[in-house]
């Protein structure tokens, strides 16, 4: 009986490590016969199988897309579960993008506390970006929530030269809303005073920050664009 009993269990460690050479050999296949095809030296991070449809999802830094089990097609767009209507793209690309609010280093972002502060979140934004503007206006409008404002200078050769004298002002985050809520310019920063701006950027990059506004939360998911005020409400209350 023990004999038969190991048997069964080799058995079974053989037919799973036979199955996961077989999905190995189709993720290679179709990681050979996609990625000299995505240009400017694109490379596919991760192939997995999905449990729909028998689509292979094609991971490539922050995005993902979806292929047949030859690679053959490309399926760019939005999955959508037609019985719960969960868009099962953006729950990945949640999943895979989310961060460790924790390990953002806030003592390089303007800091803003409005009422008790408890609702906390982080938004990577650029002085020339006027949806960043329109955003500041809605958490302007907001009450009992802490914002980091990272400095992410990516729209425009002067932004860098903005937000240096912003960040050397007396009162940044002051600075920071009279130039983004009343277009107030603040003085010229003096010449040694230095800056995160570099440091701001590498870990944007790192990120995959594309765009401004950019909000991350406490949860690590993000949010990538301006929100309103009922959208970003609704976002924080979710947060448990």
């Amino acid at each position: 009986m023990m004999k038969l009993k190991q048997f069964a269990a080799l058995a079974a460690l053989a037919l799973a490590a036979g199955a996961a050479m077989a999905q190995t050999a189709q993720e290679t296949a179709i990681r050979k016969a996609i990625e000299p095809r995505l240009g400017d030296g694109a490379k596919i991070d991760s192939i997995g199988k999905t449990p729909y449809g028998g689509l292979y999802e094609v991971r490539v830094g922050g995005d993902i897309f979806y292929t047949d089990a030859k690679g053959d097609f490309l399926f760019i767009g939005r999955i959508v579960d037609t019985k719960t209507f969960q868009d099962q793209t953006k729950a990945r690309l949640d999943e895979i993008n989310k961060i460790k609010f924790a390990d953002l280093p806030l003592d390089s972002a303007l800091k803003m506390v409005k009422g008790n502060g408890k609702r906390v979140i982080a938004v990577f934004e650029d002085p020339n970006c006027g949806y960043c503007k329109r955003f500041r206006q809605t958490l302007n409008e907001m009450d009992n929530v802490t914002v980091y404002t990272f400095m992410y200078n990516i729209l425009s050769e002067d932004s860098s030269a903005k937000s240096r004298n912003i960040w050397c002002s007396a009162d940044r985050a002051k600075a920071w809303d009279e130039w983004m809520l009343k277009g107030k310019q603040p003085d010229a920063a003096p010449a040694n005073c230095s800056t995160p701006n570099d440091k701001i950027l590498a870990l944007g990059q790192k990120m995959k920050v594309t765009g401004t506004p950019t909000i991350f939360f406490t949860d690590g998911t993000r949010i990538p664009g301006a929100v309103d005020q009922k959208g970003l409400e609704a976002k924080l209350a979710s947060i448990k």
